[in-house]
């Protein structure tokens, strides 16, 4: 039986329309009677229980709710061969004594949920399955199963999944997540692999995008606990429809250090977005401007013939980008795209990174001081290293991943992907993973301004390569 006291606060948050988040028992426990009792022995009472309604209004649960929700949810363990060497990471004595280093299997746990039962479809976070070699799924009914790899976004930590299964649960997806400050949203995941476990809280921020170290950020910013394990788990409203995928909790004692109330999830309209992409071809294609820019401080300002400091002034138009087609102008000051304030360079990055292909993007611009409306679209770059130039045939490039741009902010290069192997790429020494960080063909950023430095073909091509954290020149030939 509770304490008289806490059977007052719940009897006035459910009178008050407070919210709770156990279930409430109705049975009424009887406490054990003797045979005969004395005729002057006084009455007994029976032990009272929590009511299932005060005044007329039932208390509040998420139970009958979360009955629908959990069959969705389900425990992601992947596993990934690592081979040890008692010499650690000395490189002369790995390749000397192969023989002697072991195969470990490195394991972990995340959460996941189910989006489309007749696919199997799970989504989940890219960090919970990266590097797997092998990645299974537990659902609520016990069932354990291998899962396929659809594709994954590293930028915006999504990753699509299907598991070989009937009788499947998905959760409904909320047209949009809608979400305003205080209200109600449920975590459901699988922390410490302890289970799946409920946790309950409101919703403290939307449209969270200043977290270092992680990639394009439009976050929920939720005070329901998510600790490790809780990653790619699901965030609900009261309705059971699944608002966000739970990916990050902030600890400056790390994340083991357990929950603070800082837990972070990705919008529903985000993830719906990469996951058709992903379903789709596999893969997640970004639109870009084609421009860049350097964020307005106070030494700007007054050249630019603003009064204060605000938004990103226009350094460089890529010829053929939509941003030179739709007008915008070298020296023009963005200040906002599609009504979203642009305060910083990596601010007008994140909203780019964030908007589909060929997105219509309405920017409002300062010239000269005077607003300007510039409409736009965001254009997909080729990846393809023969559209570049055909000395880098057989190569994919791409931009850097946002969450290394976060944490270096000077960072610039275009990253090589993959090389197909005998391609003209691979014969001039261009390997997945290389950084092209600078080009005899001109300064770049990224990938539009790289393209760019090639459109003259210039006769002679010296790529500056980063790889493993070495420095060297490769001759394109």
């Amino acid at each position: 039986m509770r304490p008289a006291p806490t059977l007052l606060v719940l009897a006035a948050a459910a009178a008050f329309g407070g919210f709770a988040a156990t279930a409430i028992r109705e049975a009424v426990q009887q406490p054990a009677q003797a045979a005969s009792p004395p005729a002057a022995a006084a009455p007994v009472p029976t032990m009272a229980a929590l009511p299932a309604a005060v005044d007329g209004q039932v208390v509040p649960s998420l139970a009958p709710m979360l009955k629908r929700v959990t069959p969705s949810v389900v425990s992601v363990q992947t596993a990934q061969r690592q081979q040890v060497s008692p010499f650690g990471n000395d490189p002369f004595f790995r390749r000397m004594f192969p023989e002697l280093s072991q195969e470990r299997i490195a394991r972990s746990l995340g959460s996941g949920v189910i989006v489309d039962a007749a696919q199997g479809y799970v989504l989940t976070n890219h960090h919970v399955i990266e590097g797997a070699d092998e990645v299974t799924v537990t659902l609520s009914d016990g069932r354990t199963l291998s899962a396929e790899f659809i594709g994954s976004d590293p930028d915006t930590d999504v990753a699509l999944m299907r598991i070989p299964a009937e009788r499947l649960t998905a959760i409904p997806l909320a047209a949009a997540s809608g979400l305003e400050v205080g209200d109600f949203v449920v975590a459901v995941g699988n922390p410490f692999g302890v289970g799946q476990t409920v946790t309950s809280g409101i919703v403290s921020a939307v449209g969270r995008s200043n977290l270092p170290g992680l990639g394009f950020q439009n976050f929920i910013q939720t005070d329901a606990s998510i600790n490790p394990g809780n990653s790619g788990g699901a965030l609900v409203n009261l309705r059971g429809e699944l608002v966000g995928i739970n990916t990050a909790s902030f600890n400056p004692r790390g994340s083991a250090a357990g929950n603070i109330g800082l837990g972070f999830a990705i919008p529903i309209d985000l993830a719906r977005g990469v996951m058709q992409q992903l379903a789709t071809t596999g893969e997640v294609r970004r639109g870009t401007l084609g421009i860049d820019t350097q964020t307005v401080d106070a030494r700007l300002a007054p050249g630019l013939g603003l009064d204060a400091p605000r938004g990103v002034v226009v350094t460089r138009l890529h010829g053929g980008s939509s941003a030179a087609a739709a007008g915008l102008r070298t020296g023009d000051v963005i200040v906002s795209a599609n009504g979203e304030r642009i305060d910083s360079s990596e601010a007008l990055r994140n909203f780019q990174g964030l908007q589909p292909v060929d997105a219509a993007v309405a920017l409002e611009v300062l010239r000269d001081g005077k607003p300007v409306a510039v409409n736009a679209r965001l254009l997909a770059l080729p990846r393809d290293g023969a559209r570049f130039d055909a000395r880098l045939t057989g190569a994919t490039l791409s931009d850097l991943p946002e969450a290394y741009r976060r944490q270096y902010p000077n960072a610039r290069g275009v990253l090589v992907e993959k090389v197909a192997q005998d391609s003209r790429a691979w014969r001039n020494n261009l390997r997945e993973g290389d950084v092209i960080v600078a080009a005899n063909s001109g300064e770049f950023r990224d990938l539009a301004g790289f393209r760019d430095t090639l459109a003259d073909e210039p006769r002679q091509l010296v790529l500056q390569v980063s790889r493993r954290g070495r420095i060297g020149n490769l001759m394109m030939e």
